[in-house]
């Protein structure tokens, strides 16, 4: 008589879990966890079955989102400075600016403040994003976002962009980009 653990693995079906532990049963061939209906319960906390309006579908919305946080204050060569408070909108679900936000205002300042030093003609493409999340920034705090031309070569733009308590001046996030720059071809 076979011993059961001796079957072969491809012969045995996945377990379903069964519905009094409050997890969804699996389907033949998914499996499920024990974590799943808790999972389950914190995406839909958060709203992730709500429809999506339809003005955040429109074409470029995530740029006018994005300018609609970040202010100017200045601009000169290899450097940027600009200002954001953080909003409800841009609130992750622990009440702390979501990372997302962070990285792509961090882009944005990145991308314009490599524009100081690069000609409109060469393309820049961005090679790398590194994010340090230090803290973190809650509603209504206003930070100041630095950016600043680390190294610029002939084919290389480096860009360190910080993000620090407009009251404290601590640093709470910050971000180095590496784009490439080349030049735009002429067909």
């Amino acid at each position: 008589m076979a011993n059961p653990s001796s079957a072969s693995p491809a012969s045995r079906e996945p377990q379903a879990l069964s519905s009094s532990d409050g997890a969804t049963a699996a389907k033949p061939g998914e499996r499920s966890t024990p974590y799943a209906s808790n999972v389950m319960r914190f995406l839909e906390s958060v709203g992730i079955s709500n429809p999506i309006p339809d003005n955040y579908s429109s074409e470029d919305f995530y740029s006018d989102f994005l300018c609609n946080h970040l202010k100017t204050d200045a601009v000169r060569r290899g450097h940027i400075t600009c200002f954001t408070t953080v909003k409800p909108t841009i609130l992750n679900s622990m009440g702390g600016l979501h990372g997302g936000v962070i990285a792509a205002i961090s882009e944005r300042v990145a991308i314009a403040t490599a524009r100081t030093v690069v000609g409109e003609d060469k393309e820049l493409f961005l090679g790398e994003l590194a994010m340090s999340y230090l803290s973190s920034a809650t509603i209504n705090e206003e930070l100041i976002v630095d950016g600043s031309v680390v190294r610029r070569g002939r084919n290389t733009t480096v860009v360190a962009v910080e993000f620090k308590m407009r009251k404290t001046g601590k640093l709470v996030y910050s971000s180095r980009a590496t784009f490439y720059n080349s030049p735009i071809a002429k067909l």
